[in-house]
């Protein structure tokens, strides 16, 4: 019998708990920088040390952290259904918490991509990059994340995932950031839907067969997986 699809949109709330900070929040990711200035390719045309400099703090920072309750939840869903992760996050702590398909809409932080050949990335681990550090046709290196203003190549196949979704999941993100947002709109309205995050946006109310849990993610998610495995 083929596995029912659950799809899981995850934000910047199931990573906090590992103790990655969040740029909304007060004293968040981007604290003493404009997000224009690391965030864009106007910031990087201007300053690209300072870029490259956030982002080996934060590719720090990500390997610092460990995959949480959640995380390891929702890789364990997989012993009974068919998930796919759809993250905003750019950390690898998913795949390390267990779970085997994860798509990334923003980017991964474990990465970099050539500034003029954008087909050729590579995987440098928690490795720092400078000014200076070239792709194999010698252009400079840049992290391979999706800053304001640049288009996200991943909605397509997010889209499809979301329109084949048995059960749809929304976990630790505020639905404000487009298009990730509107993912949930194209679930069949019959399929179940969980909300899962401590503070719930505005105008979710009106969306079909939503249940809300208004729990941190180590605590709905974990609990929401149990009664979905013992069902």
């Amino acid at each position: 019998m083929k596995k029912q699809k659950i799809v899981v949109l995850t934000g910047a709330g199931i990573s906090a708990e590992s103790g990655i900070a969040t740029f909304r929040g007060s004293g968040g990711l981007w604290e003493g920088h404009d997000i224009m200035e690391v965030a864009s390719p106007e910031g990087w045309a201007k300053n690209p040390e300072l870029v490259l400099n956030f982002y080996n703090l934060r590719r720090a920072d990500a390997f610092k952290a460990e995959p949480n309750a959640a995380h390891k939840a929702l890789a364990k869903l997989e012993e009974k259904y068919e998930v796919q992760i759809v993250t905003q996050n750019v950390d690898n702590l998913h795949e390390r918490g267990g779970s085997t398909k994860v798509l990334h809409l923003h980017g991964e932080i474990t990465k970099v991509r050539s500034t003029r050949y954008p087909e050729l990335v590579y995987d440098i681990g928690n490795k720092a990059i400078k000014k200076g550090d070239l792709c194999d046709k010698g252009a400079q290196l840049r992290p391979h994340i999706v800053w304001f203003g640049e288009a996200v190549p991943m909605i397509e196949q997010a889209l499809m995932h979301a329109h084949d979704a048995d059960m749809f999941m929304v976990i630790g993100t505020s639905m404000a950031v487009y298009p990730a947002a509107s993912l949930i709109h194209y679930v069949d309205e019959n399929a179940p839907k969980y909300l899962i995050d401590p503070y719930i946006p505005e105008g979710v109310s009106s969306i079909p067969n939503l249940t809300i849990l208004e729990e941190k993610a180590t605590v709905g998610v974990t609990r929401l997986v149990e009664e979905l495995l013992a069902s």
